[in-house]
């Protein structure tokens, strides 16, 4: 089963009644139940209830409709680009698009912060800078869904940099390239020294030595160890493609 099956199966459990539904309907103020009337907002210590409470693809998972939902609302009214967006950068399973859906409503309703929500999820997924900065690059997608990026969106995803730790490459990397998900870039596609986020100038061990820890960080056996969610392990293998790639053509022009 996939991360959104195995969240969206708790959502159901509380809709029935299930205490581990109610844990995740109560992370998100999910107001679900039709004869409590309704209740809005996310409820002191969410995010940390989703934490030590659900598992690490619970937390990725409920993290990423938040940031979402908060990220289209931030400069005002939430537009249809905004959410088929989101849709497309999580790869929603059509079977769990009704539930997601109310996920999102609840968490852009609500008049709580998303600050604590990206924050758990920089602690939990530290070892793991690369996943983060693909969350923040499809986090742009978003932003960009309805228009050119305004100061509210570039202010609420400088936010999210900080809470995940994303250096300042890594903030340019997820800015200028290219859409997660999308298939590897031909040779002629970005500098490959961006890729691996090293100067064109820089001595031939220091790129060596980037192109390691990118391939240690992204190597989809590594990721699946480190409880990421399936979805991210397969965007990896497309990653390390992209990684070898810009290596091979930085080692082809050093002659090395």
């Amino acid at each position: 089963m996939g991360v959104w099956g195995k969240v969206i199966g708790g959502v159901t459990g509380f809709l029935t009644g299930g205490p581990l539904g109610a844990v995740m309907g109560a992370a998100l103020g999910h107001a679900a139940d039709a004869n409590a009337g309704g209740g809005q907002g996310l409820p002191p210590g969410a995010a940390s209830l989703a934490a030590m409470l659900g598992s690490k693809e619970q937390l990725f998972a409920i993290g990423v409709v938040v940031l979402s939902a908060k990220l289209a609302k931030c400069d005002g009214p939430v537009k249809r680009e905004e959410i088929d967006a989101f849709k497309r950068m999580f790869r929603i399973p059509p079977e769990n698009l009704t539930e997601v859906g109310r996920l999102f409503d609840s968490a852009r309703d609500s008049s709580d912060g998303f600050r604590p929500f990206a924050d758990r999820m920089g602690v939990a997924f530290a070892d793991n800078k690369a996943m983060l900065e693909d969350v923040l690059a499809a986090l742009f997608h978003i932003a960009r869904a309805d228009g050119p990026l305004t100061k509210a969106e570039v202010a609420f995803l400088q936010e999210v940099q900080v809470a995940f730790g994303v250096d300042a490459p890594g903030w340019e990397r997820a800015r200028d390239g290219r859409n997660p998900g999308a298939a590897p870039p031909p040779p002629s596609g970005p500098d490959p020294y961006a890729v691996l986020g090293v100067p064109k100038g820089a001595p031939d061990e220091e790129v060596r030595l980037a192109w390691r820890k990118l391939m240690r960080e992204n190597h989809p056996d590594s990721l699946a160890s480190r409880g990421v969610p399936p979805d991210f392990v397969k965007r990896a293998t497309d990653k390390v493609a992209e990684i070898n790639a810009a290596w091979d053509r930085i080692k082809h022009e050093r002659k090395l």
